[in-house]
């Protein structure tokens, strides 16, 4: 994955999770120590792996190797934190800022672009919910037509590890990342709305990702 992975997103972008998670984790670990100097990268990392190799049952599919391997090096940075830190937000901003920028222009490019940004916007979702969440997670689509996408996730792997961890509260942590290409969809602009009013994270039943013509 390279550093602008994100800018060529279209209707035809398939993810992959074995070139797109490494560079995140690093972009992670990387920003946290700048955020918290002397924050041991390492240690995480080995941490990280060690949690990972202990959840290894969890591995349903190749999305689900590579986005455990995302959640325990998160869950091995907050062990790792000083507990005074406020070390929600500093996760947050450690995950979220290194390609904030990049997955909002190339999410914004690629509806400004879209002969049917509704369309476009659908198909990427439905290219996340097959190569970069897989079978670990649970969708299910209460509308699919050409005036509402209304999907539900019903079961999060990230949410799952993270409990099993007894780290359910760093689930929103990982909610923080969509704000980013949410933040890029003009309801003006590109004809259509999208709603994210809860998670799993958040305390909701499930996560529902709502995209409608407006």
């Amino acid at each position: 994955m390279s550093t602008n992975q994100f800018e060529p997103l279209d209707a035809a972008y398939v993810p992959d999770p074995a070139s797109e998670v490494p560079p995140l984790i690093d972009g992670f670990l990387t920003r946290l120590a700048e955020l918290v100097p002397g924050f041991d990268t390492a240690a995480a990392r080995a941490t990280g792996a060690e949690l990972a190799a202990r959840q290894a049952h969890r591995i349903v599919d190749e999305a689900a190797r590579h986005n455990l391997a995302l959640v325990t090096v998160l869950v091995a940075a907050f062990r790792a934190l000083p507990a005074e830190a406020d070390r929600h937000t500093l996760l947050r901003r450690a995950l979220t800022e290194p390609f904030a920028e990049q997955v909002a222009q190339g999410t914004k490019y690629a509806l400004d672009y879209a002969e049917d940004a509704f369309t476009t916007m659908v198909a990427i979702s439905k290219a996340r919910e097959e190569h970069a969440f897989g079978a670990g997670f649970t969708f299910h689509r209460a509308a699919d037509d050409d005036r509402a996408y209304l999907l539900e996730v019903r079961r999060c792997f990230y949410h799952d590890v993270l409990v099993a961890h007894e780290a359910a509260e760093l689930t929103p942590v990982m909610c923080a990342w969509d704000e980013s290409w949410i933040g890029a969809i003009d309801p003006d602009r590109h004809g259509m709305t999208f709603e994210r009013p809860t998670t799993l994270g958040l305390g909701g039943t499930h996560c529902p990702f709502s995209f409608r013509r407006s």
